[in-house]
């Protein structure tokens, strides 16, 4: 109600200085929605909580589950958008209501003469996309589809700003429903192929089909080869890729003063996206059939006079050097290349500057083969450099990208060109007026380094002196060049060798500090601490004085929320107060979701991620380096970067593993010296490394189940894990003999890595077909029964029974699993037997629930132990008592995840059985669960 009336008030503001700009028919009906909008979407909401009903199947009535739209429907605009906004702000409370209100938007589909109807109806289809997760409701969605293309194509003759926004209704079917949309793969890409085509359409529309191709590609790349859709997509981009701009215009890149950067790619540029399109091809196709139909157009247009088909040729090669690049390296490389080179003394700027971009990319995608190339290339990349005009600040960008990627590889080979080299980059930092110019030679310079090393000595001084003004700047105008002068400086540590730095190292640290106290930018605070971590690794003892004030920051910077920002709306924005001469055709057009209100959410900034992962990766190489010194801070570094291990951004937490695993390096390292003292604590950081690594391995066979075996290889290596944690072979669970003191809590921890191991079991049998699965799964299946013995304590009982009842439910779904759990019957059924007359309660519930996965799983093979089942499970209680004894427990207070269970449990009884569940369906105690279990996705 709260952000209702705010949305109220807000509307008000943005029109009281305008109304009399306002056409007449425009304020009456803004009037009316102003009054009536608010009002009817209460009395909406308190009407559809008092009429939660089941969801309709195809053979109900529509009568039934009725929702009675036509009393809001004023005129369709407001009453779809009052429908659209309710939806948007409750959805699950209309699932019982989707079949119907789907008919209903189907129907508004048709109306072609009202674009409005067509947006509003087009957005709510794109808020009920998340829970059409029913067959009936997909069966419809299906339905749906032809239609809504046609819709789209009549909104966007009407609004193509509300058409761009519409089409996400494509992307979000392939993220969550994507079997909706397969039968219609051909009509939805020829329909963004003719959008993305149309040069007389907004290139943000445009990209936004281009955007949807991009991502069918990613998840349906076998059905675009399989439908034949290939030569279409390829003959539709070239014409975007080699377009030539407007006569007296640019690309953005090709700009004179532009300062491009090629690895973000400009998302309302259609070229830019087209690119990225035959990017993801190659990442998702086979190179074979992508070069088959690829190399005609690309030959066409390396070799036509037109400069913008020649760019758009070398932009296709370059994109393609990530995915295809064993192909290139293997088939291709010497012709690419020599393309490439007679591209960089081509007489038109614009080819020269993708020549280099392409050279950019091959050398970062296609080494060490590129590097073999180096008395050819540097000579070119030097010549290009030297004469290049400085006003051009993209080209000059590029130019630099190609020589750093090129460099970095070449180690020794390097030498003979060190002299023409640094002439040209002391150069630019002492004779350019340009920043940017000299942010892209100090760079070059850290690269320079990488590959030269100790043969950089000579010019060492120089370096060292252009650099000092940098380092010290206190402008904001020359942050960026900061930065980038203390990442090269990190650089300069590691590689021009001790002897050489150390005499800097103190006054290194020094500067490091003196900057983080007094400037606040997550930037340059990454940067001091690869600083801090570089001269670690060669003068360690420069850092001990200052471990306190320097871990002190490091772990508030993982400790900080900042970055981490709520996406709270803003009431108004900086041009209310702007009473300019905006008329009324702007007044009530949407404007950009971040201008005004912004979804509920976290928004997390790139650079203080950066410093997180930095900081890790810091923390653990200081601690490494250091030593000794490093023992007060290393627990509660430990701690706090052991937190970081769940963190939601993947490079942090890569970076927070990596460090844990540092600290066991100089854990390990101390031991030797200090032996009896540090020995547990050098365990302890170990066995938290493995769980960190279990525990993530577990979620990103949760999350991505099949795509992660793609390669065959993990799925063995992944049981090889598991297998040596389960057999107590891992570095962490071996132990000292002569040290008894922290035997229990050792055991504690291997109970808890076994546990981490286990669960990895089920995820894997859900996530690989059966057959696949089985030698992994006999092999495993042993280690986990051998914990059922009465002999073994109850935890690992527990353990093991839940374990093998976590499988056997994980194979009811998988690919053949049915008749690998029957195979698995006849030794698996006596263990969980067993396991029912235990006398623990938890062991005795996880056998019965194992039981029951086994029916369930292995089906008719079981059924034929009928008195085995029915003896057993007498031990519990009687058939007769299975009901009430359910009922007595429900509602679920806790493991509320088992209300799943406990309804198919009941469905079944009611199916085979229903005179002994029906008297129990209508006490009134159990009603309100029923309600329950009839709206729920069970």
């Amino acid at each position: 109600m709260q952000i209702r009336q705010t949305a109220t008030v807000t509307l008000r503001l943005k029109v009281k200085k305008h109304w009399k700009k306002i056409n007449p028919n425009d304020r009456e009906r803004l009037q009316i929605v102003m009054v009536m909008l608010p009002f009817c979407i209460i009395i909406f909401s308190k009407n559809l909580r008092s009429k939660h009903q089941p969801l309709p199947t195809h053979g109900e009535s529509e009568t039934q589950s009725k929702l009675d739209l036509k009393t809001l429907f004023f005129f369709p605009q407001v009453g779809l958008l009052l429908l659209n906004k309710v939806i948007e702000s409750n959805p699950e409370s209309f699932q019982p209501h989707y079949f119907q209100l789907l008919q209903l938007l189907s129907t508004v589909l048709h109306d072609h003469n009202n674009p409005i109807a067509l947006y509003y109806c087009i957005l709510t289809l794109t808020e009920i996309t998340a829970f059409i997760a029913y067959d009936c409701l997909q069966k419809q969605m299906r339905s749906i589809i032809p239609d809504l293309i046609v819709a789209l194509k009549h909104l966007i003759k009407a609004n193509e700003q509300q058409a761009t926004e519409a089409m996400e209704v494509f992307i979000e079917l392939m993220e969550i429903e994507v079997s909706v949309i397969v039968p219609h793969v051909a009509g939805i890409v020829h329909f963004c192929l003719e959008v993305a085509s149309d040069t007389t359409l907004s290139d943000s529309l445009r990209v936004k089909a281009l955007s949807c191709i991009t991502f069918l590609i990613k998840l349906r790349s076998k059905s675009v080869l399989k439908l034949k859709l290939l030569t279409p997509i390829l003959k539709a981009l070239f014409p975007i890729l080699t377009a030539a701009p407007p006569l007296g215009e640019h690309d953005p890149e090709d700009e004179e003063d532009g300062d491009s950067d090629d690895n973000a790619t400009d998302n309302a540029n259609p070229k830019h996206c087209a690119a990225q399109v035959i990017d993801t091809m190659a990442l998702h196709m086979p190179p074979e059939k992508l070069f088959h139909h690829l190399v005609s157009a690309l030959f066409s247009c390396l070799s036509s006079e037109d400069p913008y088909q020649k760019k758009g040729g070398l932009m296709c090669l370059a994109v393609l050097a990530e995915g295809c690049a064993d192909h290139i390296r293997t088939n291709m490389l010497s012709s690419v290349l020599q393309t490439v080179c007679r591209s960089l003394s081509d007489s038109s700027q614009v080819v020269r500057s993708a020549a280099l971009f392409a050279l950019g990319q091959f050398s970062e995608h296609l080494q060490p083969e590129v590097s073999k190339y180096c008395s050819e290339l540097m000579p070119l990349l030097l010549g290009y450099l030297s004469s290049l005009n400085e006003a051009k600040v993209g080209h000059v960008t590029r130019a630099f990208y190609a020589l750093e990627n090129f460099m970095e590889n070449l180690g020794a080979d390097i030498e003979p060109y060190l002299p023409t080299l640094m002439e040209t980059m002391l150069s630019a930092l002492g004779n350019t007026n340009k920043l940017k110019i000299k942010e892209l030679a100090v760079s070059a310079i850290g690269a320079i380094a990488n590959a030269a090393k100790e043969s950089l000595v000579p010019y060492f001084p120089p370096i060292i002196e252009s650099l000092k003004g940098f380092l010290i700047a206190t402008t904001e105008e020359m942050r960026s060049l900061q930065t980038q002068s203390l990442d090269t400086l990190s650089v300069l540590a590691r590689t021009i060798g001790k002897d050489v730095f150390s005499p800097l190292a103190a006054e290194c640290i020094q500067l490091g500090m003196n900057l983080t106290d007094n400037i606040d930018d997550p930037d340059l605070r990454r940067c001091t601490y690869s600083l801090y971590s570089s001269v670690a690794t060669i003068c360690p003892e420069s850092l001990t004085p200052h471990l306190t004030a320097i871990t002190t920051v490091m772990l508030l910077a993982l400790k900080s929320t900042e970055g981490i920002t709520d996406k709270n709306f803003v009431l108004l924005d900086d041009n209310d107060d702007d009473d300019t001469d905006k008329g009324a055709e702007h007044l009530l057009e949407d404007e950009p979701e971040t201008d005004i209100l912004e979804s509920a959410g976290f928004s997390v900034e790139n650079a203080y991620m950066d410093e997180k992962e930095d900081a890790c990766d810091a923390l653990g190489e200081i601690a490494f380096s250091t030593g000794v010194a490093f023992q007060p801070f290393l627990e509660s570094s430990f701690q706090q970067v052991y937190e970081m291990r769940d963190f939601p951004h993947e490079d942090v937490r890569r970076a927070a593993l990596g460090a844990m695993g540092q600290f066991c390096r100089a854990q390990h390292k101390v031991f030797y010296c200090f032996k009896k003292n540090n020995f547990f604590l050098f365990f302890f950081f170990l066995r938290h490394v493995v769980m960190g690594v279990l525990e993530s391995m577990n979620s990103v066979v949760k999350s991505c189940k099949e795509e992660v075996f793609k390669n065959p290889s993990y799925l063995r290596e992944i049981c090889s894990v598991i297998r040596e944690v389960l057999t107590k072979k891992t570095p962490c669970q071996g132990g000292d003999p002569d040290d008894t003191d922290d035997e229990d809590q050792q055991a504690e921890f291997d109970a808890m890595l076994q546990e981490f191991a286990g669960e990895g079991i089920p995820l894997l049998a859900s996530s690989v077909p059966a057959d696949q699965f089985a030698p992994f799964l006999n092999d495993l299946l042993p280690l986990i029964m051998s914990k059922t013995k009465s002999s073994c304590t109850v935890a690992d009982r527990s353990f093991s029974i839940g374990t093998i009842g976590e499988i056997l439910q994980a194979l009811v779904n998988a690919p053949g699993g049915r008749g690998l759990a029957g195979r698995l019957s006849n030794r698996l059924l006596p263990v969980l037997v067993a396991g029912v007359k235990d006398s623990d309660a938890e062991v005795r519930n996880n056998s019965v629930f194992g039981l029951g996965c086994l029916a369930e799983a292995a089906g008719p093979i079981v059924v034929s132990y009928p008195h085995l089942y029915i003896s057993t499970l007498s031990h519990v209680c009687s058939a007769r008592q299975v009901v009430p004894a359910l009922v007595k427990h429900l509602p679920l207070k806790e493991d509320m995840e088992e209300n799943k269970t406990v309804f198919k449990c009941l469905v079944m009884l009611y199916k085979h059985s229903p005179d002994m569940v029906q008297c129990k369906l209508l006490t009134p105690s159990f009603n309100p669960l029923w309600d329950r279990f009839c709206l729920s996705d069970t």
